[in-house]
């Protein structure tokens, strides 16, 4: 085993936990600023930080910044336009439904992020990979398909699969741009690209804003506090993303990060006082399942 093979999996579990907070401080924040402001915040106030960590790596590592070529901006313009898409989209489903089934929905992600991966990259789908999805992602519907379901779940089920979706599309995105700059240090060609990606998607967002509901903009300003927290820990979730696609599969990645169900379970608990159903632990424990299968194959 090399020094490195173990560390993506290490980053996605530490990223899952750090992803976790930023949803939930994102959730709260989607009362005051709408779902466009609050999806706007983990990028605007992400952003700085994500040059803090650039200017870390190269004062430790003394390496070049990259000079990436014409392969390197259409995976980046990819995986930045749909990361914006699919977090206004997640925090549309997490107004609507509880905190964790909402997540749930979501995390169908790594069926669809298989999929992508193969066709887009070239990622190989083994037999115990795609065992380890599929055990993970029966946790995840048994967890978000409750009996009775009324027809007025049916919006927020189609915004979390979406999201799901284009989760999927945006990290295949982001590890097709990483890999483009083939640069001998992951550090350099993870941190590199998030830097980019947050400034790509602040740029935008605030001109759109700008354009369409200056008002927004004042509001984030406003609540620049709790703003700044989430941007910390959607700048620190994003890192540890970016750092795990540059040494695994984006398929390997995103099946594993369904452990952010468990942390979301404990803050729908103890953060938002939603209780945990019978269904609902069964689920955890096929993702759990999922999970162990997916370190073992690896």
């Amino acid at each position: 085993m090399s020094d490195t093979s173990w560390l993506w999996a290490l980053f996605t579990v530490i990223a899952a936990a750090s992803q976790s907070v930023r949803n939930a401080a994102q959730r709260e924040l989607t009362a005051k600023l709408g779902t466009v402001g609050a999806t706007h915040v983990r990028f605007l106030f992400g952003f700085p930080f994500a040059v803090l960590f650039l200017a870390g790596i190269l004062l430790v590592s003394h390496v070049a910044l990259p000079k990436p070529d014409a392969n390197f901006w259409p995976w980046m313009l990819a995986g930045a336009l749909l990361q914006i898409a699919a977090t206004a989209l997640m925090l549309a489903a997490m107004g609507e439904r509880s905190f964790v089934v909402a997540i749930a929905y979501i995390k169908t992600e790594p069926v669809q992020v298989a999929l992508f991966g193969l066709v887009l990259l070239g990622d190989a789908v083994t037999p115990w990979l795609a065992l380890a999805i599929l055990v993970a992602t029966m946790g995840v519907v048994v967890m978000s398909l409750k009996p009775g379901a009324t027809a007025g779940g049916v919006r927020p089920t189609l915004s979390g699969l979406a999201a799901g979706a284009m989760f999927g599309l945006s990290a295949v995105g982001f590890r097709g741009a990483i890999l483009s700059l083939a640069l001998p240090s992951y550090l350099m060609a993870a941190t590199f690209t998030l830097a980019i990606g947050l400034l790509l998607q602040s740029v935008l967002l605030s001109a759109y804003l700008w354009l369409r509901d200056p008002a927004v903009l004042t509001a984030i300003m406003r609540s620049w506090r709790p703003s700044l927290f989430a941007g910390f820990m959607g700048a620190v979730a994003s890192q540890l993303w970016f750092l795990a696609f540059a040494l695994a599969t984006a398929a390997s990645v995103r099946t594993l990060a369904l452990v952010e169900v468990l942390f979301a379970q404990a803050i729908s608990r103890f953060v938002f006082k939603q209780p945990t159903s019978r269904r609902e632990a069964v689920g955890v424990v096929l993702i759990v399942t999922g999970c162990g299968l997916l370190i073992w194959a690896q």
